[in-house]
């Protein structure tokens, strides 16, 4: 890159320090498994209750990108909320580590843990290793790399995070821009763009979220009895009554014809079912009859797959009420 200067160094490639997150934890992984080798090290993210893997190098408990335990089970949780050692050469010598429930999972022989966290001191995750096998003690002398890397994970963590929501208010404006006349929600380019702008953020982070997909029952029908427009009046209910239902800073789209689509931030899967029961009990009242079906987005399983599987959970929730509707007696 040309920085304009006749005295500019330019520093290759391979020396260039990451600035994204996720490729710093896969570094800084790369480089414990190297310098310390253990059965397993991992870069963490809590959220919802869960432990899950953003970087791993495994060799013993076949743990893998994206994998998630409750965070209450392990190590990690007595590291952080009960003043256990962040490093335990036997961790068998250390109740809180011998009887985690990963300890009661998987032997659980030597453990390092220390914290990730976001500018306010909240806890992101944690960057720990494992080993079925106790460690020398000597392992106690790499504390102060320890400590190290968990706050150089923490900056880059910040300064990612705020160079990515600045890049996603701006391009939230242009899909904003993207609007569907009839609705006023975003339409499908908008919807799109959204979705590519949040893939990278999710995949880099580990955020939960859901995508839900809701198809309108039976508006063909109140087209050709009623007329269109009617039935635009019928679309335009239904998109006042989702948005009604749906969180600030949620995205809600009209995605084509009958069917919308909403992308649900920061959710668990209990929290995104809980969205979709009060979707369904609002449309009902509403006198809208909706299918409804959606799908976490997770580590290593992209918003697009998400997007696919909800998509393929609503064409089932409307083969369902289909079906019921044919059964005699029901009503």
């Amino acid at each position: 890159m040309d920085s304009g200067r006749e005295d500019a160094v330019v520093v290759p490639e391979d020396l260039i320090p990451a600035q994204a997150f996720d490729l710093a934890c896969i570094q800084v992984v790369k480089y414990l498994s190297r310098l310390i080798p253990m059965g397993l090290w991992a870069v963490t993210r809590v959220a919802n209750g869960q432990s899950v893997l953003l970087a791993a190098e495994d060799h013993a408990y076949g743990f893998g990108k994206g994998a998630a335990l409750p965070f209450v089970d392990m190590p990690c949780h007595a590291m952080v909320t009960a003043g256990a050692p962040p490093i335990a050469p036997d961790a068998t010598l250390v109740p809180a580590y011998a009887e985690s429930g990963f300890a009661r999972l998987a032997p659980l022989g030597a453990y390092v843990g220390f914290p990730v966290t976001l500018a306010d001191g909240e806890l992101f995750g944690t960057v720990c290793g494992y080993d079925p096998s106790p460690q020398p003690s000597t392992l106690l002398s790499n504390e102060p790399l320890f400590r190290l890397v968990a706050v150089l994970l923490s900056a880059v963590l910040t300064a990612d995070l705020v160079s990515t929501d600045a890049a996603r208010d701006i391009e939230l404006l242009k899909s904003e821009a993207d609007s569907d006349q009839l609705t006023g929600l975003l339409n499908r380019r908008g919807w799109d763009r959204y979705v590519s702008l949040e893939a990278p953020r999710y995949e880099r982070f580990g955020d939960p979220a859901a995508v839900l997909v809701i198809d309108l029952d039976g508006l063909k029908t109140i087209n050709d009895v009623q007329g269109h427009v009617a039935g635009d009046q019928h679309l335009r209910r239904a998109a006042e009554t989702l948005r009604r239902h749906v969180r600030a800073g949620d995205a809600l789209a009209r995605l084509g014809g009958d069917e919308f689509g909403v992308f649900a931030k920061g959710v668990s899967p209990a929290q995104a079912g809980a969205l979709v029961d009060r979707m369904v009990e609002a449309c009902s009242s509403a006198g809208i009859e909706a299918s409804i079906g959606w799908a976490p987005v997770q580590v290593g399983v992209g918003i697009k797959d998400a997007c696919i599987a909800a998509d393929q959970s609503m064409y089932e929730q409307k083969r369902k009420r289909r079906h019921t509707a044919r059964v005699p007696g029901r009503g």
